[in-house]
């Protein structure tokens, strides 16, 4: 595509000074009444993408608070009819809606309207099957297409989605599914990653055996009855399935459910809605991401990729690319070649070949990139390519400026003007809300290793110990305004009771004085630069963030100590910014078990079988014992602060502590791994 055209952000500011006379001095003055203005802002944004709906609604925002914003009440809109408005207008200007592909190189390409036929003839399948709206559709699928045309299909009759990834072990997904108790089971019985095969047929009848509501079970496979055989179900043809249209629901109608682990307790099922993630992604991936229309004049031939697993909230962000009409380009695999044979330059080569124009990644495969000094020149055309985007866990300034010196030098090559001076949109947000805080302006300067700005309608701040917001210092990450794709409550979840501990306990109700409501504290790190530019330094909780896949400590202590020979255990994960991404996994065992090679594979094929392999230690360590409370609560924040090197009468209270004692070792531990570190 032509670049640099227009930026989507430019565009929007236009419209609001043409159709709502409003103008703004620089772009912190526009976020600023974004955030003021909450009912002016989202109001535009309904208007500008010109959302649709039956029913007027009667006010943009009722009860301004956090949690329990009512937003739209009045309005009726459904996800995938917001997809399947572009059917036509994309398809006559002869653009697919997905483009996929994987370890073996070869591209697939989905119509629209193949993908508005698939989703009506899998939707009425699952309407005869039973589903009614808030019947929940769990799938267990890889990032193909016949998992965003499920996704779609289920979201058109109003049942609720959830997605785990084939790569989970079936306690994992179990402890996620039994919660929401779904009707119907969409799953893979096969998947291919890094080179190899692997078989899931045990996993699913583990899945169908655990999961008692499940009454109809449709398989991703060849070996399938065919009544059962999604390929079958989605092959359906005829005049029923050509008028069929996703029904209207209500702007907060539940949409799916994605899960976020704390550091306790089963997984958290957070529930959004239709509406609330509609307007939020259109936002996002439009004034911040850059990402235009395909069939649009100013953004014609649009593609959007960002590598993710179905696991990651990524993949959501993928999908909603379809919303403005935008071609999708899915990759299904490993990114970076096999473990014997390591090829950092394998998703390159999709990238070329798939002709994206915006790809995004985990920062971490940034890093490993650079690391293997590939060579871009040798992936194929990447001219298409004007934009990269990053998020997960912090991006290096080093990093950057790797990419930044290679596309500088490909433009001398390739005549892209926009590779000159690549733009990254690098995001930090998060699946609670399936947004973004932190990201991109295509109009604002760049710096390596920051993200350019706070969101527009991110009320945004970093907060001080003494909750007072901060700049140029490093403070917890806070939302002191509600956003339309925040939680509309988390499943089974009585009184909002785990909800409000999630994100409210730090900073609840009037806790400054001011009168002020409960403040969303995030669980991150974050400085914001007297220009406006952030930089999000990891998590401030407990939680692991490995290569940019959260997951509750809770849930890696349930594999490792249903071991009979550990008795206790403690992990931290040291994911911050500038640093390799480093987790030591802490082990008590029992009296006469050898801590060797044996004992360590052991625990490490327990992780793996319970979780993934993506959630291994660096490193296991044999201790006497695992610090903890007077109220028996594992010390992890401050151990890993002690390794982020923080002293330890800032960290600790040792009269606070069960086994003040053990604590010596932990502090040895420390300055040995600081040292190491430094060297």
């Amino acid at each position: 595509m032509a670049a640099p055209f227009v930026p989507q952000i430019a565009l929007y500011r236009n419209w609001l000074a043409a159709r709502r006379g409003l103008t703004f001095q620089n772009y912190e003055d526009m976020r600023q009444w974004s955030v003021r203005d909450l009912d002016g802002f989202w109001r535009s944004i309904w208007d500008y993408y010109d959302l649709q709906s039956p029913t007027p609604f009667e006010a943009v925002i009722t009860e301004r608070k956090m949690p329990g914003a009512v937003w739209f009440p009045g309005a009726q809109v459904n996800y995938a009819r917001q997809v399947l408005r572009h059917v036509d207008a994309a398809h006559a200007a002869g653009l697919p809606a997905i483009v996929s592909g994987g370890e073996d190189g070869k591209l697939t390409e989905t119509s629209w309207p193949e993908l508005k036929r698939k989703a009506a003839a899998l939707a009425l399948h699952l309407k005869d099957c039973g589903v009614r709206p808030g019947d929940r559709v769990a799938a267990y699928l890889p990032n193909i297409p016949e998992t965003i045309i499920a996704f779609l299909a289920s979201a058109s009759i109003g049942a609720v989605w959830s997605v785990c990834a084939p790569d989970m072990a079936a306690p994992a997904v179990i402890d996620r599914f039994k919660q929401i108790e779904p009707k119907v089971l969409i799953a893979c019985d096969a998947v291919t990653y890094a080179g190899r095969g692997h078989d899931r047929k045990d996993v699913v009848a583990e899945l169908r055996r655990s999961l008692p509501s499940v009454e109809h079970v449709i398989l991703h496979s060849e070996a399938a009855a065919a009544d059962a055989r999604l390929s079958d179900i989605t092959a359906g043809t005829g005049t029923v399935i050509d008028a069929f249209e996703p029904m209207w629901l209500p702007f907060d109608h539940p949409l799916w459910i994605v899960y976020s682990s704390g550091t306790t307790g089963l997984p958290k099922p957070i529930v959004h809605g239709h509406g609330g993630i509609v307007i939020v992604a259109l936002a996002l991936l439009g004034l911040h991401n850059d990402l235009g229309c395909s069939y649009h004049e100013n953004s014609f031939g649009e593609r959007y990729h960002w590598y993710s697993s179905t696991g990651w909230i990524m993949w959501n962000c993928q999908v909603g690319g379809l919303l403005s009409g935008t071609t999708c380009c899915i990759f299904d695999g490993s990114p970076g070649g096999t473990k014997d044979k390591p090829d950092w330059s394998t998703l390159w080569r999709f990238v070329a070949q798939s002709k994206a124009t915006l790809f995004g990644a985990g920062a971490a495969f940034f890093a490993n990139c650079a690391k293997a000094e590939i060579d871009l020149a040798a992936v194929g055309d990447l001219s298409q390519l004007r934009c990269l985007g990053s998020t997960g866990s912090p991006l290096s300034a080093d990093t950057q400026a790797w990419f930044n010196d290679r596309f500088a030098a490909l433009s001398k090559t390739n005549g892209s003007a926009a590779q000159a001076d690549i733009w990254w949109a690098n995001i930090s947000g998060g699946t609670d809300f399936a947004g973004a805080f932190i990201g991109g302006n295509r109009e604002l300067p760049q710096t390596p290793g920051a993200m350019q700005c706070r969101l527009l309608g991110a009320a945004v701040e970093a907060f001080s110990e003494q909750g007072r917001a901060v700049i140029d210092e490093v403070g917890e990450l806070v939302c002191t305004e509600p956003i339309p794709s925040m939680p509309l409550y988390f499943w089974n979840d009585k009184g909002d009771v785990r909800y409000r501990a999630s994100y409210f306990e730090t900073y609840p109700d009037n806790f400054d004085g001011s009168g002020r409501g409960p403040v969303w504290r995030h669980g991150d790190w974050l400085k914001v630069n007297p220009d406006g530019s952030c930089v999000i330094y990891g998590r401030s909780d407990a939680t692991i963030n490995r290569h940019g896949l959260r997951m509750g400590t809770s849930e890696l202590y349930s594999a490792i100590e249903a071991l009979p020979e550990v008795l206790d255990s403690l992990v931290v994960d040291l994911e911050y910014l500038g640093r390799d991404s480093y987790m030591p996994l802490f082990v008590v065992l029992r009296d006469g078990v050898a801590f060797d090679g044996a004992m360590q594979a052991k625990i490490n094929k327990a992780i793996e079988a319970g979780l993934s392999r993506r959630f291994l230690p660096n490193e296991i360590f044999a201790v006497a014992e695992i610090p903890r409370t007077l109220s028996g609560k594992k010390q992890e924040l401050p151990i890993k602060k002690l390794l982020l090197g923080q002293p330890v009468e800032k960290v600790i209270n040792r009269e606070a502590m069960a086994n003040p004692a053990c604590l010596d070792w932990y502090l040895a531990f420390a300055r040995d791994y600081l040292a190491r570190t430094a060297a």
